[in-house]
């Protein structure tokens, strides 16, 4: 009841009309950036944290969660119509509606798309409100050894399942961790790593850091780097008929509930239960000789559901643990300490009113992107004609004017770029960047747990071992790395036979 009462008190802050416009801006924003491919929420909110500086923390912060989950929304529509995923949750959407849409049913593909992302994303928040506050008890019950394993499993996380090897997750992680290190020791007062350069005695700044590897360096890389056009496939009628609801419902339900725990555990994000539920899908459909020929429309309701649900989930550890499980959260997180509130199980206490406002804000967002993307799916696709030298130009505009206007420094501007190459660096090398910010953010305060948990254990390691809570997550730890390559593993050895049986 107490957590119903709370629920309540969030609606009549996100009801509010400064609250419900800057939800919708998120929405709209979240949603056309998932239609334009390689603009990704992480890098969009990024691009907006200096210039969202003076907006009020829960009205930003609803906009940007509106930003996120509207990207799922609208990452599905580019990966139907033009075999192109707006984000990389969105890559199975492809496979089965992508071949819907050149057979004449894009319009099936994308209402079940949008409908399915719906249903997850209420049905996965309605879990959420009942979980997050359940967890935010449990981890007042941590210590410094319990949060310093939170933050291991975070970093182990974060650079073991975003990037494509371990190796390049790991170094991307231990560069964050030494920018991170940048600055004023804040237990010592001794500055560190500054080269006796005076902009760098209180650190570098995280927005610097996050509009330069996101949105500067995507901008580089698609200068530098220009990939192919893709091709562009007629729209067809929104009309779902009785048999694809009947098709999608079960999918709907099924994907919502594969994809809602990965979302709240550091597994890997959105990406493996969109596969695990296209796969169970595959396998449950009645109609499995739609998959891969004509396109199945399970095989687009199913993913598009677990999609969405993850998402969802994923805010769960960042608001209840402080602990960011995609590129998108970590900036989330930044976003976060930019008002200086700390997620965490503190910040139900301390900031009530944001977290459930937020989490009010999550319904009706669900709403107001079903009314967005159900009529207004002609827009967005004429929205991918926009010259990518035009899209790209006027990113870098409001980067650089962002990233100056936070201390009014040509150091800083400086830097965004230089942040930006590197960023340019990485995604021509397949490195991932989600890890250099969590390493940036989390690594100073991972630092301050160890030290003052080895402090209280008179310098004994075996400490992380001897408490329950701990060594249960250093468990965890080592399960997350292990679960999602024997799952790709599984997945790989499925698809291999599935290619043996079409060949035979």
């Amino acid at each position: 009841m107490d957590t119903l009462n709370q629920l309540m008190h969030g609606f009549a802050v996100a009801i509010t009309p400064i609250n419900l416009m800057w939800a919708l801006v998120g929405c709209f924003l979240g949603t056309a950036i998932g239609v334009l491919p390689g603009i990704g929420p992480a890098l969009t909110v990024a691009m907006l944290l200096p210039l969202t500086a003076k907006v009020e923390p829960t009205a930003a912060l609803i906009m940007f969660a509106g930003i996120y989950y509207g990207a799922m929304y609208g990452g599905s529509t580019t990966s139907i119509l033009m075999n192109t995923p707006g984000e990389s949750s969105t890559m199975v959407t492809a496979m089965e509606g992508n071949l819907m849409a050149k057979n004449g049913r894009a319009g099936p593909a994308l209402a079940t798309a949008a409908i399915g992302s719906f249903v997850a994303g209420t049905i996965a928040t309605v879990m959420l409100s009942l979980f997050a506050p359940v967890a935010a008890d449990v981890a007042l019950q941590f210590g410094p050894g319990e949060y310093f394993m939170i933050m291991l499993l975070a970093f182990t996380t974060v650079s073991a399942v975003l990037g494509s090897s371990l190796l390049r997750g790991m170094t991307a992680l231990f560069l964050g961790l030494g920018i991170g290190l940048i600055g004023m020791d804040s237990l010592s007062g001794q500055t560190r790593y500054s080269m006796n350069v005076q902009e760098l005695y209180d650190g570098i700044d995280i927005v610097v850091v996050a509009v330069g590897l996101f949105a500067v360096g995507e901008a580089l890389f698609n200068a530098f780097f220009p990939q192919p056009p893709s091709t562009y496939n007629k729209l067809s009628s929104t009309h779902m008929n009785r048999s694809d609801w009947k098709r999608s419902l079960p999918a709907w339900i099924r994907g919502t509930f594969i994809g809602f725990p990965f979302g709240l555990i550091p597994a890997g994000g959105a990406e493996i239960p969109t596969f695990l539920s296209y796969a169970t899908e595959k396998k449950l459909s009645d109609h499995k000789e739609e998959f891969g020929k004509v396109g199945a429309i399970e095989g687009v309701a199913g993913p598009e559901a677990a999609n969405n649900s993850a998402v969802t989930a994923t805010l769960a550890p960042l608001l209840t643990l402080g602990i960011p499980t995609s590129n998108t959260t970590a900036i989330l997180l930044a976003a976060f300490q930019n008002y200086n509130l700390q997620p965490g199980p503190m910040l139900f206490q301390t900031s009530g009113d944001l977290v459930w406002g937020l989490l009010a804000s999550l319904y009706i967002g669900n709403v107001m992107l079903l009314v967005l993307n159900l009529p207004a799916i002609g827009l967005w696709v004429r929205m991918l004609r926009v010259p990518t030298p035009l899209l790209y130009g006027g990113i870098l505009i409001f980067a650089g004017l962002g990233a100056y206007g936070i201390r009014q420094s040509w150091f800083d501007l400086l830097l965004l770029f230089a942040i930006g190459l590197l960023g340019m660096v990485m995604r021509r090398f397949d490195f991932p960047t989600a890890p250099v910010i969590v390493g940036m953010i989390l690594g100073p305060m991972a630092e301050k747990q160890l030290r003052n948990a080895l402090s209280i254990g008179q310098g004994d390691w075996s400490l992380f071992l001897r408490q329950p809570i701990s060594a249960s997550i250093l468990a965890l730890t080592v399960a997350v790395v292990v679960i999602p390559r024997l799952l790709r593993w599984h997945a790989g050895r499925g698809s291999a036979h599935a290619q043996a049986d079409n060949a035979a």
